[in-house]
């Protein structure tokens, strides 16, 4: 029998800027896919408004709440919750306001920024080892912060790393273990095959998910889990099936 995955824990909302449609569209596209848990998991605002042109504001976050609340019936799992950037300085707002206050079902951790050499370094920009290496131990907090129940997209930085050297075999093994020790799930991300190929090595490969770096966490026996990464209505199971290929 084929296996198949009935589930996307990943969608954004047209509040974060950078995708469109909003709670009841994913939700009838999740019933017509045929799904049977869809988490809704866009861009969480953040009180000082950080990056604040690829997330909601907080003016939008009691609406937001309230959509997936009325969204819930028979058939369909609908879960609440956030992508959350991992900057220690959100920790506590994480916990306490969307944890506690509004009852998130779970949180999403991911990485696109992180402070090197005194400036923020984009996730996909990372070209040399020192960048990797400050890349992995901020997210190697995030996971061991016991926030979130998974870490999106943790290869990300493969789509600017454009080798694989013993920089890169180190720094995922590094962070395949904390996750594998701390029981936190890695995604498998759909949305990096609806990206623009990069080349490594003369090859053509998406930016992620990067092969090798899955090969390390299954030989770290860490667990991982597949995700749409929707931006759109449409996308709601996109690439899900290449995920679990």
């Amino acid at each position: 029998m084929t296996k198949r995955i009935t589930s996307n824990h990943h969608t954004h909302t047209y509040r974060c800027k950078h995708a469109s449609g909003d709670v009841p569209d994913y939700v009838r596209a999740a019933r017509r896919a045929g799904l049977e848990t869809l988490g809704m998991s866009d861009h969480t605002p953040l009180p000082d408004d950080f990056m604040s042109s690829m997330r909601m504001s907080m003016t939008e976050l009691d609406a937001y709440m309230a959509l997936i609340d009325a969204s819930r019936g028979p058939g369909l799992t609908v879960l609440k919750s956030m992508e959350c950037d991992i900057h220690p300085r959100y920790f506590g707002f994480y916990r306490e306001e969307l944890l506690e206050r509004r009852g998130c079902d779970y949180l999403v951790g991911a990485l696109h920024w992180h402070r090197h050499g005194g400036e923020w370094l984009y996730a996909g920009d990372i070209t040399t080892p020192e960048e990797l290496r400050t890349h992995a131990d901020a997210l190697i907090a995030g996971i061991e912060s016991g926030l979130f129940d998974f870490i999106a997209h943790p290869d990300h930085f493969a789509a600017g790393y454009l080798r694989w050297d013993a920089d890169a075999e180190a720094c995922s093994r590094s962070i395949a273990q904390a996750a594998r020790d701390r029981g936190v799930l890695l995604e498998i991300n759909g949305n990096g095959f609806r990206k623009t190929p990069v080349m490594e090595g003369g090859r053509r490969r998406p930016p992620y998910p990067h092969r090798r770096f899955w090969e390390i966490v299954a030989e770290q026996g860490g667990g991982a889990l597949c995700n749409s990464d929707a931006h759109r209505p449409d996308e709601v199971a996109a690439s899900i099936d290449l995920c679990l290929a």
